[in-house]
């Protein structure tokens, strides 16, 4: 499972961060109460993916640091769960950052890096560093999850690409890393991109594609889940813009786990966004529905998030 969850921050300054906009002085009149319904609201939507059966992997974005993580397993209504997690300390302005989530006796890490990525200009502001684990399953195999969350499109979309294009990049680099070393590399790429399946960085820097219909995939290329769904099914995507549903949070896998008669594999009709009712909300503007957001501006709305989850069923054989 991916997950943006639009701002998990605690009510306290954090010295070396600009959080300051999450303060219980501030516009947003951010505290205890929110920050605890917060909480148990990214719960109630972990627990809820897999009809009450917990997601093995969960990567999150926009987790602002150590405490939020601590208290989402340990005393949301996830603690009963027994999720373990790894997270990133990059060096974004507001100190937020992307985690993995994950149960224990399922997944055991092995090693975890943070890949940084550079800026394009001098005076780009840095951004979320790419986490990247790698763990043995339960039947001994090795997994590789890199989570992102590419820069944004603030200042525009075009303007900010080559930020992300440069993100892509490193994700790819570490893709074809782990393609030269793993004797069969079994690859997860998941968070939120920023961009759509049709955009240069999902496209021509990472390279991935549609998972084959007709022969099998190849082991070292890397395939998009959802991208088919994007462009077939109306009115798909995890994020609504200006009345425009779209997919910006993605999920990709390498060949090996998509073949079939593999130990541990997946396909593109076990690949989901997740919308059920109480994640959504009455669209005034544009009508239809949009997802059912923290604040809707500086107005809080008590919401979920502002990104749909998306999620994918893997057969693990041991």
């Amino acid at each position: 499972m991916s997950y943006n969850v639009e701002n998990l921050f605690d009510y306290k300054h954090d010295s070396l961060k600009n959080d300051y906009e999450f303060l219980p002085e501030a516009t947003r009149h951010w505290n205890y109460r929110k920050y605890k319904k917060k909480l148990d609201d990214v719960a109630r939507v972990i627990m809820a993916v897999g009809e009450w059966r917990l997601p093995a992997l969960v990567a999150l974005c926009e987790v602002e640091n150590d405490t939020v993580l601590q208290a989402l397993t340990r005393y949301s209504a996830l603690r009963e769960a027994d999720y373990r997690y790894i997270m990133t300390d990059s060096p974004d302005e507001r100190g937020i950052d992307v985690a993995l989530l994950y149960q224990r006796h399922l997944f055991k890490p092995l090693t975890q890096q943070s890949i940084p990525i550079r800026s394009p200009k001098s005076h780009s502001r840095p951004t979320r560093d790419i986490l990247h684990v790698s763990g043995l399953l339960l039947n001994l195999d090795t997994l590789d999850v890199l989570v992102c969350h590419f820069p944004s499109r603030s200042g525009g979309a075009k303007e900010s690409e080559p930020y992300r294009l440069l993100a892509a990049q490193q994700v790819r680099n570490a893709v074809d890393s782990l393609f030269r070393t793993r004797l069969r590399a079994q690859i997860l790429v998941m968070g939120d991109f920023n961009d759509y399946p049709r955009n240069k960085s999902i496209q021509e820097v990472l390279c991935a594609q549609l998972p084959p219909e007709q022969h099998l995939p190849d082991e070292r290329t890397l395939y998009h889940l959802l991208a088919r769904k994007a462009t077939t099914v109306r009115h798909f995507g995890s994020y609504k813009y200006q009345g425009e549903w779209g997919l910006l949070d993605h999920i990709l896998v390498s060949g090996s786990l998509l073949q079939p008669d593999a130990p541990c594999c997946t396909n593109e009709a076990d690949a989901h966004v997740f919308r059920p009712p109480f994640l959504l909300t009455e669209d005034r503007k544009y009508g239809g529905e949009q997802p059912f957001r923290t604040y809707y501006g500086m107005k809080y709305q008590g919401g979920y998030s502002d990104h749909l989850p998306v999620w994918a069923e893997f057969r693990l054989l041991y």
